[in-house]
């Protein structure tokens, strides 16, 4: 028989989890969309030692050790490139923020398809 304490943590895991996907999609600060991010990351590390604890091995806990480092050096990467990024845009607005990955179009020469009374004239 499985014990309550295991259902009740992965059912916390996994709302933990869904809330961050959830707040991602939704919201458009970048800011927010960083710390939904950091949201399913806990999602994922309840579970981890949640299945870690039940079996009974350290395998989980030390691949949730692992989530924690990557996720502080995701967090520390993505607030230098808030920082840089609001400085140019001056707003925090993803949609403004997928225009700075655009830049200026590059022109490309368009080929001119030849007209219909110009493809006899060719003898």
């Amino acid at each position: 028989m499985t014990p309550a304490w295991f259902i009740a943590n992965l059912c916390y895991g996994a709302v933990l989890f869904g809330l961050g996907v959830l707040g991602f999609l939704i919201r458009r600060n970048v800011l927010v969309a960083l710390m939904c991010i950091e949201l399913m990351l806990n999602g994922v590390n309840v579970t981890l030692v949640t299945f870690s604890r039940f079996f009974g091995n350290v395998g989980g806990q030390v691949a949730a050790s692992l989530v924690m480092v990557t996720a502080a050096c995701e967090a520390a990467v993505g607030l230098v490139l808030v920082v840089a990024a609001y400085r140019r845009l001056r707003t925090l607005d993803r949609e403004a923020w997928i225009k700075l990955g655009e830049g200026t179009p590059v022109s490309v020469p368009v080929v001119r398809e030849p007209a219909a009374d110009e493809e006899g004239d060719e003898a």
